[in-house]
């Protein structure tokens, strides 16, 4: 009997379930699951793909990678560092890895991008987005990309001519103009205009704004155009222009109440409610930058010392300048060998001069220690340098 060989893999006839199943999987199962779902070799599935007229793989499944990513959205060819710093670290963006034969690729799923961007909406620019770049779009993005349009047209980001850096300087040595005005008449932000004076080495600067009449006080209309703008995702320039005051002015406003400027976050906190609703509390680290509490401190440290000064005059001990020399000086509880005044004392005792192990300088206190104030001060500074070294801290969140 004889005995009929089985045709090689790459020889047999392409059925109509075959090509279904490739044009299915194309873009969205691997090569090799293809071939091996088909019994097919890798060269013969490429040939049916081009016959067939399929688009190359990484155009053909759910995802596209972030090159194509950042070219849509208006970023240079070399941005990849920077997505990957400041999307995916800071602001958790969904980022795939896939296998392309011997390379990696970076995929990015289209569904699971237009969720992170709807949530990070006031980070991102879609003024430069062509519409549809992307195929099918949310229904808030046309909305979006029109409130992007008119924040370019307010404040622009791109880079600075020679004709504005002239006129630039000219507006600043003329000392009339605040950063506000110099803004609107240049299109550019508080912080762009202050970055690129130091940049130039103008060492003028715009004059300050006085706070008063409605810039002084925010009133409870104020508070609603404020929330309402940041549900509505509109950038601070316009937000400014609907309060009548500078963009800096109402971030200033936003981090003092919220602790923070991004206004996704601060979307998230502030809900349906009125301004002020889901605010954090205010802990040491924000309250150091927070101008209300450190006019608090400077008011109860005035407080205080007006306090001890008191306590000096009851003690009788204010016109006596000896009392700093002398060991038995207390502050609070005034001579401790129990004299009445410096000039009947007899049991004065000046303080011994002390000198410094680390810097060798000679200082004067009446507790004894081994290094003056500056360099303890530089030691705890060094240790706590070393602290944010050895457990990764960087500056930035520090």
């Amino acid at each position: 009997m004889k005995m009929h060989a089985s045709p090689p893999l790459g020889k047999r006839t392409w059925t109509a379930e075959e090509e279904n199943y490739l044009r299915e999987s194309w873009g969205t199962v691997t090569v090799d699951g293809i071939c091996r779902h088909l019994n097919r070799t890798k060269n013969a599935i490429l040939v049916r793909v081009n016959r067939l007229g399929l688009p190359p793989y990484l155009e053909s499944g759910e995802y596209i990678t972030l090159h194509q990513l950042s070219r849509a959205l208006g970023f240079g060819a070399s941005s990849d560092k920077y997505f990957l710093k400041s999307w995916v670290e800071n602001r958790g963006f969904p980022l795939h890895y896939k296998r392309r034969g011997t390379t990696t690729i970076r995929a990015v799923y289209l569904d699971e991008f237009w969720a992170w961007a709807e949530k990070n909406r006031s980070f991102l620019d879609f003024s430069k987005m062509e519409p549809l770049a992307l195929g099918a779009e949310p229904d808030w993005l046309p909305e979006q990309r029109r409130k992007d349009h008119e924040a370019y047209a307010l404040q622009r980001k791109d880079l600075w001519t020679p004709a504005e850096d002239s006129r630039l300087k000219m507006l600043v040595s003329q000392h009339r103009y605040s950063y506000a005005e110099i803004s609107d008449m240049m299109h550019r932000s508080h912080g762009a205009i202050s970055r690129r004076c130091r940049d130039l080495g103008i060492k003028d600067r715009p004059v300050a704004m006085e706070l008063t009449g409605k810039r002084g006080t925010w009133t409870p209309d104020d508070f609603k155009a404020l929330a309402d703008g940041i549900r509505n995702g509109d950038s601070y320039a316009a937000i400014g222009k609907a309060v009548g005051r500078s963009e800096k002015c109402v971030r200033s406003k936003v981090y003092n109440d919220y602790l923070t400027e991004n206004m996704d976050k601060v979307r998230e906190m502030l809900g349906d409610g009125p301004w002020g609703s889901g605010a954090p509390e205010v802990d040491v680290k924000h309250g150091f930058y927070i101008s209300r509490t450190r006019q608090q401190v400077r008011r109860d440290l005035s407080a205080l010392a007006a306090l001890l000064r008191k306590r000096m005059n009851d003690l009788g001990y204010d016109p006596y300048w000896q009392r700093f020399m002398c060991m038995n000086w207390d502050d609070i509880g005034g001579c401790s060998a129990g004299c009445k005044d410096c000039d009947s004392c007899t049991e004065f005792r000046r303080i011994p001069p002390q000198y410094c192990a680390r810097c060798g300088a000679t200082f004067y206190e009446r507790k004894e220690n081994r290094f003056c104030s500056d360099c303890r001060t530089a030691r705890k500074k060094q240790a706590q340098r070393r602290w944010c070294r050895m457990n990764g801290y960087t500056r930035k969140e520090a």
